[in-house]
């Protein structure tokens, strides 16, 4: 039987995947005849390692004629599946963002690519076989549909824009601060009920579907299940279902793979998900959307620990595609981006924006109630709401009491067994322990021997039990961590929730009280001031229009911003605060953590730049130390390039007995924070 013809480019390069930094690049292996028919680029392939003494599984990223490799070369030993995920656009976006983070390209293409699904796939194969390896399109009607999308919050000549591909990328790149307020869209086909959410993501999808009908796929990547759902309801208005791929994990594995395919569909998709969704496939690219870039949640918690927003600012440099960074706040970080002028800002007009008002600044000194945790005016305005329809309590945190201290001395009070913080988790529950769950009973306080405790602030369930008492007959409903409510029905109702868990209700809530605010402040870390006007903004968006929104116990410069509807003139400065400090966004960091012995070796190479300046190393427990480094923008690529080469070494040293401990992390939110081992009760 005569062998295959083989094709002019019979090499490989494979991208294995591996954590380990020595293995991030690409290896070179022959395409043996059997396989060449199915050895494309993207496919999943499984090829030799260490002279065959191992099998890798990795990706086949291109195809060469020629090796840069001057010795024998292996052979790929198994083509998985036919299936290209791994697309050009999202290897490079990969290599590109792990060369910035000093990580490895095959941990963001893990995170990027999904456990393979066998039964799905195969069934979604033979699917695109069926239609000449293409999806079918929008149809007339649904093109129309979404071309007619209405865009409220951004001005028509730069919707335009936005949309036409053939604008240059420099004008396609906008920061949008949404008004904090609802919007209501047309009853669904599904189920005859209108939506509300808030107008700023309404127009995100809106955005989205006009991309789709000129021909052009979009992403949008929000920060959790609860955003998600609310884009997936109001693209289910203006899409149809097939046009929509839904890429989180959220809904198990099988379903985040049969998303991920639809998106490498060549046909006009909207890609939604949570941070991972910039990494999506995407047929001719046409717009990158995050909403709420300030949320932690965009944050990666896997290696090599890239933001979204990050993600979303490579693969616009790489696609040209439109690039909208849209938030009820703007963060400090698209804040520097709008000063150096490489996006544009778009505001609402003043008359459009919420004004908070700051219990503080409205009640005068003679009032006794003024400092309560619920001052009179605010339990006035929930009073009267009530009669109307639901109100809403934004509370710091959690749980019934979710601190104790000592009341003579106002120590913490911590765990007996790791030192945790005590609270109290529920009604009648006893003291335990944060951490590791131990009961925590009544012992004297280590500084003064006091055998009182107090709750330095009462949580969300303590909070929803006196307010069912102080209204009876209303109905009062909980969200928090332990208990989620993603969208309430109309009616008298109380509702407490934590920052980020509040439910929509249709309509909008006829009051919003924000209350913890001076220890939502209190908080040690450098972003607490853009943190505490994004909860509260985010909250306020979910009242009516004519509904008040009280913020209680905080005065000075945030409460006049949130007064004055000035929040993105607070942000520059806090952004010029942090230039003169030489702190994130207006310099880079890196976090370098390991043994001491690897720390200090790891920072040698960065002593000598200009511009570099390191904090450190300190010791963090036993065998253990860390070091911060600030670089200016310029220097990004040399601290890059250092310490992946010094994570190199230290995980190839053939003297070490133990593997390696040191890591590095750029750009971490978290890194000038207080650790939560030092957190203040």
């Amino acid at each position: 039987m005569p062998r295959p013809a083989m094709t002019a480019e019979p090499i490989a390069r494979v991208l294995i995947d591996s954590p380990l930094p020595q293995l991030d690049r690409l290896l070179e292996y022959r395409i043996p005849a059997a396989l060449d028919r199915d050895a494309k680029p993207g496919v999943r392939v499984i090829v030799p390692l260490r002279g065959g003494q191992r099998q890798a599984k990795g990706y086949l990223v291109d195809r060469v004629a020629e090796p840069s490799f001057a010795g024998i070369l292996t052979e790929i030993s198994e083509v998985v599946s036919a299936a290209r995920v791994l697309t050009p656009e999202v290897a490079r976006l990969a290599r590109r963002a792990a060369d910035r983070a000093a990580g490895t390209a095959s941990d963001l293409v893990r995170l990027a690519v999904p456990a393979r699904q066998v039964r799905i796939e195969k069934a979604w194969l033979a699917a695109l076989d069926a239609h000449g390896r293409t999806g079918p399109g929008l149809d007339p009607s649904d093109t129309a549909r979404a071309a007619q999308a209405a865009v409220t919050t951004i001005p028509d000549d730069i919707v335009a824009r936005l949309i036409d591909t053939a604008e240059p990328a420099t004008a396609r790149r906008v920061a949008v601060t949404a008004p904090a307020r609802l919007t209501q869209l047309p009853p669904s086909e599904i189920d005859g009920n209108p939506l509300w959410l808030p107008v700023g993501l309404a127009d995100l999808v809106a955005l989205a579907a006009r991309t789709l009908a000129a021909g052009h796929s979009a992403i949008i990547a929000v920060p959790d299940y609860r955003d998600l759902d609310l884009v997936a309801d109001a693209a289910a208005r203006l899409l149809p279902p097939d046009a929509v791929a839904r890429v989180d994990a959220g809904r198990g594995n099988a379903e985040r793979y049969r998303g991920f395919l639809r998106a490498l569909e060549k046909r006009p998709t909207l890609v939604i998900g949570t941070r991972t969704a910039v990494t999506a496939p995407a047929h001719r690219l046409g717009m990158i959307a995050i909403w709420d870039d300030g949320d932690p949640l965009h944050a990666e918690q896997h290696a090599p620990g890239v933001h979204a927003r990050d993600l979303a600012l490579l693969r616009h440099d790489d696609s040209g595609c439109s690039l909208v960074l849209a938030a009820h706040t703007r963060s400090a970080e698209v804040q520097r981006l709008v000063e150096l002028g490489y996006l544009t800002a778009i505001t609402p007009a003043r008359a459009a924006r919420r004004r908070i008002r700051p219990t503080a600044q409205a009640t005068g000194g003679d009032d006794p109630g003024a400092r309560a945790r619920i001052p009179s005016m605010a339990w006035r305005a929930a009073t009267e709401a009530l009669a109307e329809g639901a109100v809403l309590l934004q509370v710091a945190r959690p749980g019934f009491d979710p601190r104790l201290v000592c009341a003579d001395c106002g120590d913490p009070v911590r765990c007996r067994t790791c030192s945790g913080p005590v609270g109290v988790r529920r009604a009648n529950a006893s003291p335990s322990c944060h951490w590791c769950g131990a009961i925590a009973p009544a012992a004297p306080c280590p500084r003064c021997n006091g055998t009182r405790r107090r709750p330095t602030l009462p949580g969300s369930q303590r909070t929803a039990d006196e307010l069912g008492r102080a209204f009876p007959g209303a109905r009062v409903i909980v969200s928090d961590g332990e208990h989620t409510h993603q969208r309430i029905a109309p009616g008298r109702t109380i509702v407490v929730a934590t920052r980020g868990a509040e439910p929509l209700v249709d309509g909008g809530y006829r009051a919003v009280l924000l209350l913890d605010g001076e220890r939502m402040l209190a908080r040690d870390s450098l972003r607490v001031v853009e943190d505490c006007l994004r909860w509260w903004q985010n909250a306020a968006a979910l009242a009516s229009d004519d509904a008040p929104v009280l913020l209680v116990g905080v005065d000075g410069p945030v409460a006049s911003a949130l007064a004055t509807g000035t929040t993105d003139e607070l942000i520059a400065a806090e952004l010029a605060d942090r230039r003169r400090l030489r702190f994130p966004p207006a310099v880079r960091s890196a976090t370098v953590t390991g043994t001491a012995d690897e720390v200090r070796v790891a920072l040698q190479p960065l002593s000598g730049l200009s511009g570099v300046d390191v904090l450190g190393p300190v010791d963090r427990g036993p065998g253990a130390a860390r070091a911060i480094v600030r670089f200016d923008y310029a220097r990004g690529a040399d601290v890059a390039r250092e310490l992946r080469a010094a994570l190199v070494a230290a995980a190839t040293a053939r003297a070490q007995r133990r593997r390696s401990t040191l890591r590095a992390r750029l750009d971490d939110p978290s890194a000038f924070d207080l650790s939560a081992d030092d957190a203040p009760a």
